[in-house]
This record gives structure tokens, C-alpha cells and sequence, in this order.
């Protein structure tokens, strides 16, 4: 069965190839009416699927992972049409997909199932427990730099968590989100559990304002302040994860050949399209011409492409062209060195490896997300300077160090919510940890026990076990109760306390 909605309108929108220009499908601009439609189907659904155990969710989360790993291929295929991205980073991007659905299928009932808690001196006779409910309908809107796995931090955790999903994926995009919402449909036999809306901002719109119960949002800080504004109508709650301008710190003691293709593949990997990737990379002055001699010489030959051959695709969004020659024009205009690339780098489609060093703090190529092939390289007197110009920054997403005797003690220095240690972006591989950001980087987290718990409410229950030794809940207490929890609490609270 298809979830495709039957539109109230007949308008449609294309979904282009960025690298050639073709179109790859044509979906329909799904109405607010459609949205609520999908919402409400979503809500009944919502009493089934929520109502199962963690175990058969489970199995219906690991059937649709395996449905997904055999098909990866062909999922593969289409994320490079929509998104220009080379086969091999498509594929990789839908790997670590299937090992979050793995992992929030399996640790669900673990993270969220009952556990008791102690319930203290006071409240000795109760048994207290907590533990943490579905929220009913969850709304994601995706990305279109990573389609698969960027929303799946939502969309697997929602429904591991017993939610059912009404899923906006980008309009560069919609054959990604068509194509997971139809394979997970098979899985649980046609019900409405996850579903797809496609469409352009009125769309998104329609499902932040839609009765949901909360949503997840991924994309540009201006986006994202337009669905919080949107979406506190209804005091919908929201996650927001809203990109970045992540450093890369190289340290005096640094292993420099790895860190250079670290800042490089975090950098130019997938056309530098990565919210948690590498703009900014920050070198220690005594090792800064050696590892220029070494990012240089992994450079060479390193080119963007519509071949097969070419490591780098396309820009997938046309209008941010302009802005990675802006930022390129603008460093150079303050003074910046051009290693590698330059303004003429950017074309109509591709834009070129482009390494600036010397970069003035004051540029936007340094102080505004660039979204592209590029990389500010600058060098630092100290460790103390580098975290300092890190952290001088709106933004707080992610990070990486590279230091053989410091690396973590710098990175706990550092201000953002994920930060990898000789290595970049490791953090996003690894399920368990939860990925997100600080100030205008967004808030809330996906993955890992705080990415399920997202998608739930605390529910606490106490249960008397026996009669309270002084019923405090009463009109019958009296002065002399009121005493002894007087004399209680002195005893419980009044002295001088150790830590042990």
C-alpha cells in the first residue's frame, strides 16, 4: 500500500538530479488538510503501535532494518540522484541508519521500561517507580544533505519510544522519505504508523501547526526559528538541531598525516554539506607549515565531479552557491591566503576544494555556517587560543582534537554537544551517545537514551506498601506529628553533611 496521499490539490513540485539537472521524480504539495488528514490517521494507528510491547515493536524495528539493508542498493541509488552525493557516501550514510534502528529497537524496553527508584526516609512505605511513555503523534522534518540518516535519529527513536510518525522530508528530497515511509508500510502491514508528507515550507508548516505531539526538526537557525514560532500555537514542544561552524584543533603532539585527512574529509566530504563537519581548523604555530605541506599533498588531485570517479558531488541546493563564494570573497578581501581553489572555484553546479589559511576572525568564512568544499585554516600560539576562537562562536554543534597527550582534556574545554578525539564525527557513528548542540546550534538530543527519552513523557507512580508510621496527607495530623517530622528532618538534614 502506498503512502502517498491522495492530494486535495493537483499541484505538484519535481525533485531534480543537482549534479545534471533531471528530474528524479514528481511528488505532490501536500495541503494542510492533507497534513491533518495524515495527523489524524497517524493518532489512530497510535492506539495500536502504542500499545504493543517494546519486544514487538522491536520486532517489527528490526524487520524494517533488514528490509532496509537488503534493499540498500537501490535506497543508495536514489539518495545519489536527489542528492548528487557520490554511491559510496550515500550507502555509508545508510549503513550507520540501520545500526541506530538496531540499537533503539533493542535498547528501548531497557531505557524506558519501568525501574524502581528509592523512595527516601520519609516515604519509606511507598514503592516508587518511574518509567516513560510514548507522546502519541511526533513530527520530523528532515534535511536533504543526509536524507537516511539525519531523520532516522528521529524517526527510529520515535517509534522505538511507541510513537507513531508523520514524516516532512526536504523538498530536494522526497523520494528518500517516499521510499522509507512505503518500506516500513510493508513491515507493519499498511497500518499508519509512519507516513510521509511532501512539500514545500507551507507544508512543514501545515505539520508544525498540525495536532502533533511534538516535533524534530533538522536545518538552517532561520528555519528553525519559523517552526518554533510555528509550532508554539499549539505549545508543541520541538528539537531543534539547527547546523553549525565546528573546529578542528590540531595539537603540537598531533599525529599531523591523520589529522590532515580528518580536516579534510570533514571538510570537503560530501561537498562540505554536513552540519557536524569541519569549517574552521585551528593548528598549533609550532606544526602549522608541516601539516600545511601535508593537507596539501592529500589535496592534490581531490576534485568535485558528476563522474563516477569524482570523490566530491554537486552543491544540492542551488542558492547556496552564492553564499560559499560570498564567504571564499569575503576572507580573501580581509586578507586571507588562498592555498587551494578560490573564488573561481564555484560554478553553476560543483565548487571546487578550496583551503584558505590566515582567515581574519572577523570574516564570514570563520564567524557564518558555510555549507561547502571549504576550509579556514589558521594557526594558534596555544591550546588556550585555540578552544578560545572555537568557542567564539553563536554556534555549539560538534568538534574534533587531535592531540596524543591532551585530546580530551581540549575537547571537555570546548563548547558544543559532541566532540571526537584523534578522529571526526566518530561521535554520530556510535548509537548510545546523544547528538545535538548548544546555543544557536539548537537544543534537545537524538540518540542514544536521551534520544528515546526525547520522545516520551516521565510517568511516576508510588504504590503504598504499608501504613505510614505518621500519615502526614491528612487533616488528622496533629501538633505532636508535626513535631516528630520536625525532629526527623533535624536528624535527616540539620547537621553538617559529608560526601562519601
Amino acid at each position: 500500500m502506498s503512502t502517498t496521499l491522495e492530494p486535495t490539490t493537483t499541484e505538484t513540485f519535481d525533485s531534480l538530479d543537482p549534479a545534471t539537472g533531471d528530474v528524479v521524480g514528481t511528488h505532490p504539495v501536500t495541503s494542510k488538510a492533507d497534513v491533518d488528514a495524515a495527523v489524524a490517521r497517524a493518532r489512530e494507528a497510535a492506539d495500536w503501535w502504542g500499545n504493543l510491547s517494546f519486544d514487538e515493536r522491536a520486532e517489527h524495528l528490526l524487520t524494517w532494518r533488514s528490509v532496509i539493508t537488503r534493499r540498500l542498493a537501490q535506497l543508495a541509488d536514489l539518495s545519489h540522484r536527489e542528492t548528487g552525493k557520490p554511491h559510496g557516501d550515500a550507502q555509508l550514510e545508510i549503513v550507520l541508519a540501520i545500526d541506530h534502528i538496531a540499537w533503539a529497537a533493542k535498547h528501548a524496553k531497557k531505557v524506558l521500561g519501568p525501574r524502581k527508584v528509592g523512595s527516601g526516609l520519609l516515604m519509606a512505605n511507598q514503592a516508587a517507580t518511574v518509567e516513560y511513555h510514548p507522546l502519541g503523534v511526533v513530527g520530523v522534518i528532515g534535511p536533504w544533505n543526509y536524507p537516511v540518516f539525519t531523520p532516522m535519529g528521529s524517526i527510529a527513536y520515535a517509534l522505538a519510544a511507541g510513537n507513531t510518525v508523520v514524516f516532512k522530508p526536504s523538498e530536494y528530497t522526497p523520494g528518500v522519505g517516499q521510499w522509507l515511509a512505503e518500506s516500513f508500510r510493508e513491515v507493519v502491514h499498511g497500518r499508519d504508523v509512519l507516513q510521509v508528507v511532501t512539500g514545500l515550507g507551507e507544508t512543514g508548516n501545515a505539520l508544525c501547526t498540525a495536532r502533533i505531539d511534538k516535533l524534530a526538526f533538522t536545518g538552517s537557525g532561520r528555519t528553525g526559528k519559523l517552526v518554533m514560532a510555528a509550532c508554539a500555537e499549539n505549545l508543541t514542544p520541538v528539537i531543534i538541531e539547527a547546523g553549525g561552524k565546528d573546529s578542528l584543533i590540531v595539537d603540537e603532539d598531533a599525529d599531523l598525516p591523520k589529522a590532515a585527512e580528518a580536516a579534510l574529509w570533514g571538510g570537503m566530504a560530501n561537498a562540505g554539506q554536513t552540519c557536524i563537519g569541519t569549517e574552521r581548523v585551528y593548528v598549533h604555530q609550532n606544526v602549522f607549515d608541516a601539516f600545511m605541506t601535508e593537507i596539501l599533498r592529500q589535496a592534490r588531485g581531490l576534485r568535485a565531479g558528476a563522474d563516477s570517479q569524482a570523490p566530491i558531488g554537486p552543491i544540492t541546493m542551488p542558492s547556496q552557491l552564492a553564499v560559499i563564494k560570498s564567504h571564499i570573497d569575503d576572507a580573501i578581501a580581509k586578507g586571507a591566503k588562498v592555498v587551494l581553489g578560490g573564488s573561481d572555484a564555484v560554478g553553476e553546479r560543483f565548487v571546487q576544494p578550496t583551503i584558505l589559511t590566515h582567515v581574519p576572525e572577523d570574516s564570514t568564512e570563520i564567524t557564518e555556517e558555510t555549507f561547502g568544499p571549504t576550509l579556514a585554516i589558521n594557526p594558534v600560539a596555544s591550546m588556550d587560543e585555540a578552544v578560545r576562537l572555537t568557542n567564539a562562536t553563536e554556534y555549539g554543534l560538534a568538534g574534533a582534537v587531535f592531540s596524543k597527550a591532551n585530546g580530551v582534556s581540549i575537547a571537555r574545554r570546548i563548547r558544543s554537544g559532541m566532540t571526537s578525539v584523534n578522529s571526526v564525527i566518530a561521535f554520530a557513528a556510535v548509537p548510545a551517545l546523544p547528538f545535538g548542540g548548544v546555543g544557536q546550534s539548537g537544543f534537545g538530543r537524538i540518540h542514544g537514551p536521551d534520544g528515546l527519552k526525547e520522545f516520551t513523557y516521565a510517568k511516576a507512580i508510588t504504590r503504598q506498601k504499608f501504613k505510614p508510621v505518621m500519615n502526614l496527607t491528612s487533616f488528622a495530623r496533629d501538633a505532636a506529628t508535626d513535631g516528630k517530622v520536625a525532629q526527623l528532618i533535624t536528624l535527616m538534614h540539620g547537621g553538617k553533611q559529608t560526601l562519601k
